[in-house]
């Protein structure tokens, strides 16, 4: 889901820009997104997923503690989005797959530079298009795969929000902790941006281990950093 969420909101964002090349980079989304949500068996986890969320939510409703306009709000989403789900029949963006023209272009996009003009004119034709007319076709072909992102995105919120967050500190760039039996779905990581580390989390039934580090760049080589770093953990589960 977490890959479903970052390919979605890049075909997003360059559908709502203007640019020919912003296009262009919206096609190349949508077709990471054909890839990354292409797995059978993804609909019916989701839908069974929603299910889940679905009834645990219900269960709140009179609940004097809970915001029930809020609670309400929720449930619609899911349903709407279950349903949504639902009208998908047969194989994912198999709208796209029957599309030629669409496919000679996915195939020639794995090949560096395989895009220019030359090698597609058609497809050079259609990026000279007016902005409206071209960001009306990639809506159009992005319409039927967009319940699964909102099935993916009401899922990862929830989950989000379910998390409990504590404060630790890594010596010398290193922190573990034993799971001791504890089951979560997502690890959430958070520090200064300023320190500019990246950390490298690492997990299993047994222990949780972070190690904080310097990034590699073009001149410096990755290395564990020497100083102790403050930082937080959030433990999400549904």
């Amino acid at each position: 889901m977490l890959r479903l969420e970052q390919v979605y909101q890049r075909l997003v964002f360059f559908i709502g820009q203007d640019e020919t090349y912003a296009h262009h980079a919206a096609l190349m989304a949508l077709f990471e997104v054909l890839e990354a949500a292409g797995r059978t068996e993804l609909k019916s986890d989701l839908l069974q997923e929603l299910e889940r969320q679905k009834l645990g939510l219900e269960s709140l409703r009179d609940n004097p503690v809970v915001q029930q306009e809020v609670l309400e709000q929720q449930l619609d989403d899911i349903e709407r989005t279950m349903a949504s789900l639902l009208d998908i029949t047969g194989k994912f963006g198999q709208h796209l797959r029957e599309n030629e023209w669409l496919m000679t272009i996915k195939q020639r996009a794995v090949i560096p530079g395989g895009t220019c003009q030359f090698d597609l004119p058609s497809y050079h034709l259609w990026l000279q298009r007016d902005s409206e007319q071209r960001r009306a076709d990639l809506q159009r072909w992005a319409a039927p795969l967009m319940p699964t992102a909102s099935a993916a995105n009401i899922l990862l919120k929830l989950l989000r929000d379910s998390g409990k967050t504590y404060q630790y500190t890594a010596r010398r760039g290193a922190f573990q902790q034993m799971s001791g039996g504890k089951v979560v779905q997502l690890i959430r990581v958070g520090f200064d941006n300023a320190l500019q580390l990246v950390p490298e989390v690492s997990a299993n039934k047994y222990a949780i281990n972070v190690r904080f580090i310097h990034a590699a760049t073009g001149e410096v080589r990755a290395r564990q950093v020497d100083e102790d770093v403050d930082f937080s953990l959030t433990y999400c589960k549904f």
